[in-house]
C-alpha cells in the first residue's frame, strides 16, 4: 500500500492511487521526525470539501488539496492542537485550539497570527462557526463563550454549574439557534441574536440512560442524533422537538464515540445516512429511515480514532489509532448501494403462466418477526413457467452484471440513450465482454507492432497518453490478426474508444475487437478495396427508400465509396459530436449489427437537402468528412424506421450474423479476410522491407562514404580555409602588433614626457621642500641660538652670582687667613718677648755670676736664635706646602671649567695671563724664600727682629694682593677659588648637558619628519 510519508518537508506531492471497490481508500498519509511516527490529531475541510486541514501533535499544521494532489505547511504552532476551524467569512482564515487554553487565528497565505484569543480555563474541545461567518462557539469542559468573529472579542459567556459538565455547544446549520448539550442528557436551543433560550429537548423518561456524548445535526438542521455508553442512538426531530426514534445498534457496539451524517447531493439536506464510530475503532453507516447497516470503515487492526467528512458527502477523512490519515472515497465505499435497481418493467406474455396474479408484499420500516399459527400451515401452490420459454428469454435478454436486454431497449427508446454515469457499465453488459487478462497481456508483452511504429507521424495527436494508449491497442489487434497491421483506416475506427476508454486499455481493446467481429462483418472481404458487398447492401437501400437522392448522387458521379464508406470507416467519429455519438453508439449496441447500416442510411436521409444542393465531387468530399446540422433523435428514429419497413430481401439482416461476444479465456481467430492476399501483401511488405533494408543499409554506407568523403573535403576545406584564416589574422596581427607599438612609443613618449613633468615638478617639490626644511631649519637654529643665547646669560648670571658669592669666600677667607696672621704675628711678639726676657735675665745673670757660669750663660743665649731659626723655618715650610696644595687645585679647576668657558676666551684668557704671571711672580717668591738658609746665626738680635718683621709683612701683603687678582679673573677658573666655589660652579652643568642632548634628538627627529613629508609629497605630484 502506498503511503505518504510527509516528514520535515514544507510542501510536496500526495501519493494517490485508484481506489478499489468495497475499500475506498484514496490516501494514507504520515509524519516520521528523527526516526518516531508524529501523530495527526484533529482534521477539519473547507465549504468546498476537496481541501482539509489537520494538525499534528508537536503543532504543525498542513494543508492537503485532494483536487490537486498537493500538501503544504501553513503554520507552526509548537503546541498540540485540541480543535480546528475554518472561517466561512473569509476562507484563508482558520481558528486552532491549543494545549495552553487559547485560541489562535491565523491566515494561510501569509502564514500570520490574525488574533489571540483567551478566556477558556479548560482545554478548548470544539469550534464551530455560524454559516454566515460573523460569530464563533468555543466549548471547554467548564464554559462555553460566544465570539464576534469580526473583532474577535468575546460577546458572551455561559456559566454553569460545577456538577454540570458541557459536552458541546454548536450552531445548527442554516439557522441562528445555538445547541447546547449538557452531561445530565439534556438539549437546550438558544438564539444567536438575542441569546435567548428558544426550547429544551425533553429528557427520555423510560429506557436506559445514554449518557450523551456524541452528537450530529443533518445539512438542514431539522434532525438531531445523539450517542453515549450504550448502543442505543437517539433520533431527534428539531422542528417537532420530540424523540422520533431509537436505533440499537449492532451488540458490537458498547459506547458511541462520534457521530457524523453523510451529505448527499440529492438528499436536499435532509440527510439518511450516519456514521456512528464505537469503542472498538469501526464507524458503521446505517439508514437511520431503515435501520440497515449499508458499510463500514476501519477494522480491528486499523482502528479509527476520528472521521471527519467533507460538506460535500465525497470524501470522508479518518485518523487512525497510529495518528495516520486515511483519506477514503465514499462513492467507492458505496459502489454496492449504487448499483442500478430491480428492472422496473415487465414483459407481458399471452401464456397462461404469466397471465396468473403476482402477488407482492411491501416491508414496513419496522422489524417483522415470523408469525406463529396453532393450526397446520396454508400450502401455495406455484406454477412453474416451461424450460423452453425460460431458456429463450434468458438466451435473448439476459446480460451480464444482472442487466437486461429487453428493458434496457426500452429504456433507451423512452429517453434516448443511456445514463453517462452507467453507459460504460451498459456497454460491457451489453457487449459481454470476456475481461481476458493473460490473453490480452500476451498480446501487449508482444510489444509496439511494426506497422504502427511512425503512427505519430500520419496521425499526430497533442497528448501523448493518447497516442501512446491508440498504438498499444491498434499493435494488440496487429498481434491478434495479421489483418488489422495492414488496414489503413483501423486507426480511424479505434480512435473514438480509445479516447473513451483511455484508463481501460483492456476494455478498449475488446470493445474494439467485439466491434470488428460484429458490426465490420464482411468488411475485409475484398481487402484491400472497400468492402464493396456492404456498400452495394447500403446502396440497395437508399434505392428503396429514396430513389431522388440515389439518383441525383449517380447524376453527380458519386458512388457508394464516398458517401457511405467515409460514414463506416470512421464509424461517424468526423460528421457527429461527442454526446451525439455516444447517443448514436447506445443505439448501435443495443440493436442489431445491421443498425449501423442502417444508420448509414439514415444520416443520408435526413441529409438530403444540402445533398441534392451539391453537384461537385469535392463538395460532397466535404461533407462527409466535417460535421454537419443533423438532428439526431430524427436520425436515430429514422433508422429504426428503416430497421422496421425495409424489405427482406434488401434488408442487410439476412447477410450479417447475430451478434456474438467474443469467448473467455482466449480471443477467438479472426479469418474472416482474404489470407492470400493478406500473405502475399505481406510477404511483399516482407520482401519490399528487406529492400527497404537492403537498400537503407547501402544507402547507409553509401552516405557514410559520402559523410567521410565531405567530411574529407570538409576537413580539407577547413584547412585551406584555416590557413587563410591563419594568414589573414597573422597579418591582423602583425598590423596590430604594428599599431600596438606605434601607440606603445607614443606611450612611452607620452610616459617620458610625464615623467619629465612629474620629475620636474617632483625637483620642484623636493626644492620647495628643501627650502622650507633649511628655513626650518635656520629658523630652529635660530630659536635653538636664541634659546642657548638665553641659557648662557643665564649661565653668566648664574656664573656672576657664584662669583659673587666665591669672591665673599675670599674676602671671608682673607680675612681668616689675616686674622690668622695677626694670631701668628701675636705669638711671634709674645715668643719674642719671651726670649726678650729671658735674654734680659741672662744678661742680669751674666752680670752677677762667676765666670764659669758665664760659659754656660753664653751657650743659652746660642741655642735659643738657633731654635727661633728652625721655628721660623717650620712655619714657612707649612706656609709653602699649603700654597702649593692650593696652586693644584686651583689648576684642576681651571682645567674642568676650560672647555665651558671658551665662548668668552679673549676677555678670560687675558685676565688667566694676567694671574699666571702673578702666580709665576709668587713661585718665584716661595722658591727663593725656600733657597735661604735654615739658619742664620749671623743675625745680632736686633737684625732678626728686623727681618722676622719683614718676613711677617710680606707675608701679609701676599694674601692681599692675590685677593686682588682674584677680583680681576673671577669669571675663568681662578686658580685661586677654593673647592667651595668649584663645587658652587659645576652644580648645573650635567643638566644643561643634557637638554643640549636632547634638543639634538628633536633637531634630528624633526629633520626625518620633513624629508618623509617631501617625499610623500613628491610621490603625490607624480601620480
Amino acid at each position: 500500500m502506498d503511503v505518504t510519508d510527509i516528514g520535515n518537508r514544507e510542501e510536496g506531492k500526495l501519493k494517490f492511487r485508484k481506489p478499489s471497490s468495497g475499500k475506498g481508500v484514496l490516501l494514507t498519509v504520515v509524519r516520521t521526525a528523527q526516526q518516531a511516527k508524529v501523530r495527526f490529531l484533529h482534521v477539519i475541510f473547507d465549504a468546498t470539501g476537496e481541501y482539509f486541514l489537520a494538525g499534528d501533535h508537536h503543532g504543525n499544521i498542513y494543508a492537503f488539496d485532494i483536487s490537486r494532489n498537493r500538501f503544504r505547511l501553513v503554520q507552526k504552532t509548537g503546541q498540540a492542537c485540541t480543535a480546528l476551524a475554518i472561517s466561512f467569512h473569509r476562507s484563508a482564515e482558520f481558528l486552532v485550539a491549543l494545549v495552553d487554553n487559547t485560541i489562535k487565528c491565523f491566515d494561510q497565505d501569509t502564514k500570520q497570527m490574525v488574533s489571540w484569543m483567551r478566556g477558556h480555563e479548560g482545554a478548548v474541545s470544539s469550534i464551530s462557526i455560524h454559516s454566515s461567518g460573523r460569530y464563533g462557539v468555543t466549548t471547554s469542559s467548564d464554559t462555553a463563550q460566544l465570539w464576534d468573529m469580526d473583532t474577535f472579542q468575546r460577546k458572551r459567556k455561559l456559566n454553569i454549574h460545577q456538577s454540570v459538565g458541557i459536552q458541546k455547544v454548536f450552531f445548527l446549520p442554516q439557522s441562528n439557534t445555538i445547541l447546547s448539550c449538557f452531561s445530565d442528557d439534556s438539549i437546550f436551543a438558544w438564539d444567536s441574536n438575542t441569546l435567548v433560550c428558544e426550547y429544551q429537548l425533553p429528557v427520555p423518561d423510560t429506557g436506559p440512560r445514554l449518557f450523551y456524548k456524541a452528537f450530529a445535526v443533518t445539512q438542514d438542521g431539522k434532525s438531531l442524533a445523539a450517542g453515549g455508553r450504550s448502543n442505543l442512538l437517539h433520533l431527534w426531530c428539531l422542528e417537532s422537538k420530540t424523540l422520533v426514534k431509537v436505533i440499537q445498534m449492532p451488540t458490537q457496539v458498547r459506547t458511541v464515540r462520534q457521530l457524523e451524517f453523510l451529505s448527499d447531493s440529492f438528499d436536499g439536506g435532509s440527510n439518511q445516512t450516519l456514521g456512528v464510530l464505537s469503542q472498538d475503532g469501526i464507524m458503521r453507516f446505517v439508514n437511520i429511515h431503515t435501520s440497515k447497516m449499508l458499510f463500514h470503515v476501519g477494522s480491528r487492526n486499523t482502528a479509527i480514532n476520528t472521521v471527519t467528512i467533507s460538506p460535500t458527502g465525497r470524501h470522508l477523512v479518518a485518523i487512525l489509532d497510529d495518528g495516520s490519515i486515511c483519506v477514503y472515497n465514499v462513492q467507492s465505499l458505496t459502489e454496492d448501494l449504487n448499483n442500478p435497481p430491480l428492472p422496473q418493467v415487465t414483459v407481458v406474455s399471452d401464456t397462461a403462466a404469466k397471465q396468473a396474479p403476482l402477488y407482492l408484499k411491501v416491508k414496513s420500516d419496522r422489524t417483522q418477526r415470523a408469525a406463529t399459527h396453532t393450526g397446520p400451515p396454508k400450502r401455495v401452490k406455484i406454477c412453474a413457467p416451461t424450460r423452453t420459454l425460460l431458456t429463450v428469454e434468458d438466451k435473448e435478454n439476459q446480460l451480464p452484471g444482472g442487466l437486461n436486454k429487453t428493458r434496457l431497449v426500452d429504456l433507451l427508446k423512452t429517453f434516448g440513450e443511456y445514463p453517462a454515469k452507467y453507459r460504460m457499465f451498459v456497454w460491457r453488459s451489453l457487449l459481454c465482454l470476456p475481461e481476458n487478462y493473460a490473453a490480452y497481456s500476451s498480446l501487449t508483452d508482444k510489444g509496439l507492432h511494426s506497422a504502427y511504429v511512425t503512427l505519430h507521424e500520419k496521425y499526430p495527436i497533442k497528448s501523448q497518453k493518447l497516442q501512446r494508449g491508440l498504438q498499444r491497442v491498434l499493435s494488440a489487434l496487429s498481434h491478434w490478426a495479421s489483418i488489422f497491421g495492414e488496414v489503413e483506416y483501423l486507426p480511424l475506427l479505434a480512435f473514438p474508444f480509445v479516447k473513451l476508454f483511455q484508463n481501460n486499455p483492456m476494455l478498449c481493446f475488446e470493445v474494439v475487437a467485439t466491434v470488428l467481429v460484429n458490426w465490420c462483418q464482411h468488411w475485409f472481404e475484398y481487402f484491400p478495396n472497400p468492402p464493396l458487398n456492404i456498400l452495394s447492401m447500403a446502396e440497395n437501400i437508399l434505392a428503396h427508400h429514396d430513389k431522388e437522392l440515389l439518383q441525383h448522387l449517380v447524376d453527380c458521379g458519386i458512388t457508394s465509396q464516398l458517401y457511405v464508406w467515409p460514414l463506416l470507416e470512421t464509424l461517424f467519429s468526423e460528421v457527429l459530436t461527442r454526446d451525439e455519438w455516444l447517443r448514436l453508439f447506445d443505439n448501435v449496441f443495443s440493436n442489431h449489427p445491421s443498425f449501423l447500416m442502417m444508420a448509414c442510411v439514415a444520416y443520408l436521409m435526413c441529409c438530403r437537402e444540402p445533398l441534392l444542393l451539391c453537384s461537385q465531387k469535392e463538395d460532397f468530399e466535404y461533407f462527409f468528412h466535417h460535421r454537419n446540422n443533423l438532428d439526431m433523435e430524427a436520425m436515430i428514429k429514422d433508422a429504426y424506421r428503416l430497421m422496421m419497413n425495409t424489405p427482406s430481401d434488401v434488408h442487410p439482416v439476412r447477410m450479417l450474423s447475430d451478434f456474438t461476444a467474443l469467448t473467455k479465456g482466449q480471443y477467438p481467430v479472426f479469418n474472416h479476410y482474404p489470407e492470400f492476399i493478406v500473405e502475399y501483401q505481406n510477404r511483399e511488405k516482407e520482401k519490399i522491407r528487406q529492400q527497404e533494408l537492403e537498400y537503407l543499409q547501402e544507402r547507409q554506407e553509401v552516405m557514410a562514404l559520402r559523410k567521410d568523403l565531405v567530411a574529407h573535403q570538409a576537413e580539407e576545406d577547413a584547412y585551406y580555409v584555416q590557413q587563410e584564416l591563419m594568414q589573414k589574422a597573422e597579418e591582423e596581427r602583425r598590423n596590430i602588433l604594428a599599431q600596438e607599438e606605434e601607440k606603445l612609443t607614443q606611450q612611452r613618449k607620452n610616459l617620458a614626457a610625464m615623467k619629465r613633468e612629474l620629475k620636474a615638478k617632483e625637483l620642484q617639490m623636493l626644492d620647495a621642500n628643501r627650502r622650507r626644511l633649511l628655513q626650518h631649519q635656520q629658523d630652529l637654529q635660530v630659536s635653538q641660538i636664541r634659546r642657548l643665547d638665553q641659557e648662557i646669560t643665564r649661565k653668566m648670571d648664574i656664573r656672576e652670582e657664584e662669583t659673587a658669592a666665591a669672591v665673599q669666600d675670599l674676602d671671608i677667607r682673607q680675612m681668616e687667613l689675616e686674622v690668622q696672621r695677626r694670631q701668628l704675628e701675636q705669638q711671634l711678639c709674645k715668643e719674642q718677648l719671651r726670649i726678650e726676657r729671658q735674654v734680659e735675665d741672662v744678661r742680669m745673670k751674666r752680670s752677677d755670676g762667676e765666670k764659669g757660669n758665664m760659659q754656660e750663660l753664653e751657650g743659652i743665649p746660642a741655642a735659643e736664635p738657633r731654635q727661633l731659626g728652625a721655628d721660623r723655618n717650620w712655619h714657612r715650610d707649612a706656609a709653602a706646602e699649603r700654597l702649593q696644595h692650593a696652586d693644584g687645585e686651583l689648576e684642576k679647576r681651571r682645567r674642568t671649567l676650560a672647555g665651558g668657558d671658551r665662548l668668552m676666551h679673549t676677555p678670560r684668557n687675558v685676565a688667566g695671563q694676567e694671574w699666571d704671571e702673578v702666580m709665576n711672580q709668587t713661585g718665584h717668591l716661595v722658591e727663593q724664600e725656600q733657597s735661604r738658609p735654615a739658619a742664620d746665626t749671623s743675625y745680632s738680635r736686633l737684625g732678626f727682629n728686623s727681618s722676622r718683621v719683614r718676613t711677617a709683612t710680606t707675608k701679609a701683603a701676599t694674601p692681599k694682593q692675590a685677593g686682588s687678582n682674584v677680583k680681576v679673573c673671577l669669571n675663568s677658573s681662578s686658580p685661586t677659588e677654593s673647592t667651595a666655589t668649584n663645587f658652587s660652579l659645576d652644580r648645573g652643568r650635567a643638566h644643561l648637558d643634557s637638554q643640549e642632548r636632547q634638543l639634538m634628538r628633536e633637531m634630528n627627529c624633526l629633520r626625518l619628519k620633513l624629508a618623509a613629508r617631501a617625499i610623500e609629497d613628491s610621490f603625490d605630484s607624480t601620480r
